[in-house]
């Protein structure tokens, strides 16, 4: 099974994390999350495998996220409302995401890719 790739491609840090792969030699399927946005049954699967609070899959520093005032709903809704309101828009959700097996990685850190990458068997 090959990494997947979400990114929205006018993102900088995407780019980054994109020639980062690149450069590394990892195949990938890219997903642009602006035309196929995460539905929320998958951004719970994510949720899971990555250990992560669900607030860390947030675009916080987003239009939307903004125009939404979503900064305080996020402190106190619901893990399921709070992906459902991911599910609606793919801009609400931080990216990059790589996907691989079990591991999913949100947000691109280079340092941390290259330690968590090493653990996948690509």
């Amino acid at each position: 099974m090959k990494v997947t790739f979400i990114e929205y491609p006018k993102c900088s840090t995407c780019r980054k994390a994109k020639k980062w792969l690149q450069d590394n030699n990892i195949d990938f399927i890219d997903r642009v999350i602006n035309e196929d946005n995460p539905k929320k049954e998958e951004l719970k699967l994510w949720l899971d495998k990555s250990g992560l609070p669900i607030n860390k899959f947030f675009n916080t520093s987003g239009r939307l996220y903004k125009e939404l005032n979503l900064k305080d709903k996020v402190k106190t809704a619901s893990e399921d409302e709070l992906l459902e309101i991911l599910s609606t828009d793919g801009m609400l959700v931080k990216r990059p995401i790589l996907i691989k097996d079990d591991t999913v990685l949100v947000g691109f850190k280079e340092d941390q890719w290259e330690e968590d990458v090493k653990n996948i068997s690509l």
